[in-house]
């Protein structure tokens, strides 16, 4: 597992290759928890590069913690890097063959995350279903979606106006 911590501004020179499917999520993050100061992603890298450079491009300002997994070996170590370094939120990236939507190791770090009062944020209804607090993207048909009761359990605020699941 290897951790590689950026500072969005730098990656914004990059041509992002799904740049729209993060932009929801940066808005959703900024106006509901604007605190949230540094955001964690957990992916095999070198397969979502496309997406970290758009999760990078919708979160100006916003320090990004890129934790590199390349299995499930490596999820026990992703979630004591989160544990030590406590992030303000983790985006989920949809299509990540490791720690995307719809696998067990996302299921794993939501779980844990939300025990230790760190929200998770997905592009899909599939993620809020298995556990992220928000969920807003095109796999939400732009609908921004919340699950109050992992919500309650992070210790975060609901969006006015978000479709519960």
């Amino acid at each position: 597992m290897k951790l590689v911590t950026l500072l969005s501004a730098a990656l914004l020179a990059t041509a992002p290759l799904a740049a729209g499917d993060y932009d929801a999520i940066g808005k959703a993050l900024r106006q509901n928890w604007p605190q949230a100061a540094t955001v964690a992603v957990v992916c095999d890298s070198s397969h979502s590069k496309g997406a970290l450079d758009a999760i990078a491009g919708a979160l100006p300002g916003v320090k990004l913690l890129i934790i590199d997994v390349k299995g499930q070996q490596d999820m026990g170590k992703a979630l004591s890097t989160l544990n030590a370094r406590r992030p303000d939120a983790v985006v989920l990236v949809a299509g990540d063959k490791v720690a995307g939507d719809g696998t067990s190791a996302a299921s794993f770090l939501i779980q844990r995350l939300a025990a230790a009062k760190v929200p998770t944020v997905a592009t899909t209804e599939a993620g809020v279903r298995q556990g992220a607090v928000l969920g807003v993207g095109p796999g939400t048909g732009g609908k921004l979606l919340a699950n109050a009761k992992v919500a309650l359990v992070a210790g975060v605020s609901l969006p006015a106006g978000a479709s519960q699941i």
